[in-house]
């Protein structure tokens, strides 16, 4: 049995739920989100609660059943308060800007680079902070994700983009020949 699935999800007082089927629309004050489920998942409305549960006894639809429910908890808690993946850069000249929906990038290369955000994430800059916000959970780190591996963080000085709660573990580098 799966314990995540079992949980009930609540519905806030500002979100739509609309279930068709194996496809669920969540609209709130962030935004809306569709997502069509897996036929062996059931999902079920009732009043200000909805419930997941598993079509058959199937390894696939138990497999199903914990993912399916979590990924309707981020619907619903995307649309409501959203979600943000903070990026911190390090580096002599390292700069970044926001115009519109593009993210201008100077990492040390001889040019810079214009990351262009999908539709539903906003990104906003703040000293050497990138903040990345959005609705939906994956997408907020897949984007967060592709702008990080324009310039990883390098073990010995430091510099690149990192996540705010990674931790560089660094090297010490060379020590040189002592005689």
């Amino acid at each position: 049995m799966s314990r995540i699935g079992k949980k009930p999800i609540g519905i806030p007082d500002k979100v739509e739920v609309k279930v068709n089927g194996s496809s669920v629309d969540v609209k709130g004050p962030k935004g809306q989100l569709t997502y069509n489920f897996h036929k062996d998942v059931k999902i079920e409305k009732a009043d200000k609660v909805l419930n997941v549960s598993p079509v058959n006894t199937t390894t696939t639809a138990r497999a199903l059943w914990g993912m399916s429910r979590t990924l309707l908890g981020n619907m619903v808690t995307g649309v409501t308060t959203g979600f943000v993946k903070s990026l911190e850069f390090n580096g002599v000249g390292y700069k970044a800007a926001v115009s519109g929906s593009t993210l201008t990038l100077n990492l040390g290369y001889s040019h810079a680079i214009e990351y262009k955000l999908p539709n539903g994430i906003e990104a906003k800059v703040v000293k050497n902070v990138i903040e990345i916000h959005g609705c939906d959970k994956e997408l907020v780190g897949f984007v967060a994700a592709q702008v990080r591996s324009y310039r990883e963080p390098e073990p010995y000085k430091g510099k690149g983009l990192k996540y705010t709660d990674e931790t560089i573990i660094r090297k010490a580098g060379k020590t040189g020949a002592k005689k």
